[in-house]
């Protein structure tokens, strides 16, 4: 018996080493395998912070006739230094790049002292080393690789993941020695989802709905009854809006009115009735070119023309001709492919595979357009520049009822048209308009992103609209689903958004970005499935409680362990008042509004002339609109917009900034808009006759979508109550207070006394952080 166990305990042992040897075996060979030095990853990003000033694309540029972003011109031999070459696959210490950046001696260091970038560290250095030792194995740049889904990573929390993007995320916080947070509570969860879809607080009535709602499948219920309100495309076209630099103005001193309005509100129609993404995006960029064009195809194409457009007198028009088609180019790149192509407007760009040909030969597809420099001064302005499409009421009525006109005279929007006059196309020194060279160039795709094969694109912006949504443009696809990512997060998988570049960041999560981008396209570039996606992963329904841990490794989220805690858009903080308080309008489109204004914001940008030179401020339901269609004036921004981080709308933008600063404060606090919000929900919560404590629990939850604790019930009804007695000694104060905004005051009785103290409550509830807070 005794030797029978003996046995069994040497079987149990060997059985066990050898399991655990198969793993420490395992676990050596992915460590050798993250080991190895990645061209992509480690290799590219310091040769182009440190080399490729003087020995990168840019030929114009590059010192002795050394290039180092290609193979071809780092393994060949060195022009002025005969038998010796600067890397040498395989061979370190042969390798004269090396050399140059171990060296000491300021007239052998690379990069040069007086270039003013910092020596390489000792571990950059070693990764230079080893990546040489390992074979000096360049990759093409990752971004310009067509996306190919990646077998989803193994992860040893498999009760955590509830869909794909769970598999990846997970698989990076176990790799970092992360967990992921527990999800949010049921009143966060409806409070994101509204925020992330349509910009607005449930109502009273919609938060007890779905928070006592009993049914398993209840989220999913309450993402697809959110998708179909029409607030969902308002809350989608601020993004779009911020990419397309949509405003009510045409810029430049004089800045007088447009109507590119239409416009905006073909793209809230185009999002709610989920038109998939590569068809939205051969409207807007050929909409005038397909075949048997109608009218709403043409309108699709005012996305680039929305760029300022002078109305000044004395001006050079081919100057101003120019400057519409680099505008027109800068925004395809960064709003459409994600790279930084203006950078090769003057010379070959420093660090992208972009040469000045490239650029010039994506400038000529816009250079065929009718558009002229200049339609003439103020005085004779028009609400829109040729080519123009005009739209009869009948017209509007019959084919496109979801623009929002209010009369019946015929509207005008700048469209893109070209020109049956084929307009040579030359490269321009130093992008000069002046100084066209005798180079020539013809309409075609950036040929390092994807071949543009003119046998199946032709050379007109049709064929670029084809090329830019072929599946195997491996741009087209990543740059939206990040977009929508750093919609949702606050931050994209890959962060430089605009940037897919050299210079841009790496992508912290690059299986997942790939998956996404072939995924979406795979399900018909459908945008609901693809925020639907994100908004059931367990990755967004996490809380967002920070662990001393989490704040001190991840500050910034990267792994995505947590919710983020991000503040609402500008426009979305306006809605959330509005809409909370009973205020908002909701009338979907129509021309842009003026709500409350500081005085002399406009007079003292203006040149005094033309129907913006001063501002008339609306009244009635206008002044309730959401923040969208709040009047855009390029010169003069809306401020209660531009003070929490709007986009100043100048030029496409991809990622707002994020600020905090004493104004933010003063205006919840003091702003008309916020001061009547709380007037009219005050007055309507005290006509009926509840408790005290009840309706600021109404008021709390209307705000913040969630019971106060008892702790903040008590305080609210002390302040509440100080207030009331307060109010009683000063009636003047109180008159006054209860004064606040237009908004009529209800034709039911009301406790004055009460409602001017709970309007100071509201107040407070409104400027707690969660107020304007997603998290």
């Amino acid at each position: 018996m005794y030797k029978k166990y003996i046995l069994i305990s040497v079987a149990l042992l060997i059985i066990a080493g050898t399991f655990f040897g198969i793993r420490t075996f395992s676990r050596y060979k992915n460590s050798n395998r993250q080991s190895a030095v990645s061209y992509n990853r480690d290799i590219r990003p310091l040769l182009s912070d440190k080399c490729f000033m003087c020995h990168g694309p840019d030929g114009n540029k590059r010192r002795v006739g050394l290039r180092l972003d290609l193979p071809s011109g780092a393994f060949g031999e060195l022009q002025k230094n005969k038998g010796h070459f600067a890397i040498v696959p395989g061979s370190p210490e042969k390798s004269e790049l090396i050399r140059r950046i171990e060296s000491t001696d300021p007239s052998v260091l690379m990069p040069l002292p007086e270039s003013h970038l910092t020596k390489l560290t000792h571990e950059e250095v070693n990764l230079f080393r080893k990546w040489i030792k390992e074979g000096a194995h360049y990759e093409k740049h990752w971004a310009f690789v067509a996306p190919v889904k990646a077998p989803l990573p193994e992860v040893n929390d498999n009760d955590w993941v509830k869909n794909e993007i769970d598999h990846f995320i997970l698989a990076k916080l176990e790799q970092k020695g992360f967990n992921p947070n527990s999800e949010a509570t049921r009143e966060t969860l409806i409070k994101r989802a509204f925020a992330d879809i349509t910009g607005l607080p449930p109502s009273y009535r919609e938060i007890t709905r779905w928070a006592e709602a009993s049914d398993k499948d209840w989220y999913n219920q309450l993402l697809d009854t959110l998708f179909q309100k029409p607030s969902y495309g308002e809350k989608m076209a601020i993004l779009w809006c911020d990419l397309a630099r949509y405003a009510d103005s045409y810029g430049f001193q004089d800045d007088n009115i447009r109507s590119q309005w239409p416009w905006r509100d073909w793209v809230i129609h185009a999002f709610n009735q989920n038109i998939p993404y590569d068809k939205f995006l051969t409207d807007q960029i050929a909409g005038d070119l397909l075949p048997n064009a109608t009218k709403e195809n043409i309108l699709a194409t005012a996305f680039f023309r929305n760029h300022k457009y002078t109305e000044e007198g004395g001006i050079i028009e081919e100057e101003y001709r120019v400057s519409y088609n680099i505008d027109k180019t800068r925004t395809y790149g960064k709003a459409v492919l994600g790279v930084t192509i203006e950078c090769a407007q003057c010379h070959d760009h420093k660090y992208d595979p972009f040469s000045n040909k490239d650029y010039y030969q994506l400038y000529a597809f816009f250079n065929e357009s009718k558009e002229k420099g200049f339609e003439g001064d103020v005085s004779t302005s028009t609400p829109a520049k040729a080519p123009k499409l005009y739209i009869t009421d009948q017209e509007r009525k019959k084919f496109m009822p979801y623009i929002n006109a209010v009369d019946t005279n015929v509207l005008q929007v700048s469209v893109m048209g070209d020109s049956s006059l084929k307009k040579p196309t030359y490269i321009l020194r130093r992008g000069s308009y002046d100084a066209p060279t005798d180079v020539r160039v013809r309409p075609t795709g950036l040929e390092s992103i994807m071949p543009y094969d003119t046998l199946i694109y032709s050379r007109d912006r049709l064929g670029l609209a084809q090329w830019t949504i072929n599946k195997k443009n491996p741009l087209t696809a990543r740059v939206f689903v990040n977009f929508i990512w750093q919609e949702i997060f606050g931050r994209g998988i890959v962060k430089t958004s605009s940037d897919y570049g050299l210079q841009g960041e790496l992508p912290t999560h690059p299986e997942l970005l790939d998956w996404l981008a072939v995924d979406f396209m795979d399900h018909n570039w459908d945008i609901k499935y693809l925020i639907t996606k994100i908004l059931t992963s367990s990755t967004y329904c996490q809380s967002a409680e920070v662990s001393r841990k989490q704040l001190e490794q991840d500050p910034e989220n990267v792994y995505f362990s947590r919710s983020p805690r991000l503040r609402f858009k500008a426009e979305i903080i306006r809605d959330w008042v509005l809409s909370s308080s009973g205020l908002l309008n909701p009338q979907i489109g129509g021309p842009s509004v003026k709500p409350y204004q500081p005085k002399g914001v406009w007079e003292s940008t203006s040149s005094g002339r033309g129907v913006l030179a001063s501002y008339k401020q609306d009244h009635g339901p206008l002044i309730y609109r959401r923040g969208l269609y709040t009047i855009f004036k390029l010169t003069a921004p809306p401020p209660s917009l531009m003070i929490f981080d709007a986009s100043s709308r100048d030029q496409c933008e991809a990622r707002r900034s994020s600020t905090n600063t004493p104004l933010q404060a003063l205006t919840m606090l003091n702003d008309p808009t916020v001061l009547e919000a709380c007037r009219v929900m005050a007055e309507n919560i005290s006509v009926g006759s509840k408790p005290l404590d009840e309706k600021i629990d109404q008021a709390f939850v209307s705000i913040l979508v969630r019971k106060p604790s008892r702790f903040e019930r008590n305080k609210l009804l002390d302040y509440c109550k100080k207030q009331e007695e307060y109010f009683k000694e000063h009636p003047d104060l109180l008159k006054l207070t209860l004064k606040a905004g237009e908004f009529k005051h209800p034709k039911e009785a009301y406790n004055a006394l009460e409602a001017g103290a709970l309007m100071k409550t509201i107040l407070i509830i409104y400027n707690i952080e969660e107020a304007i807070t997603k998290s």
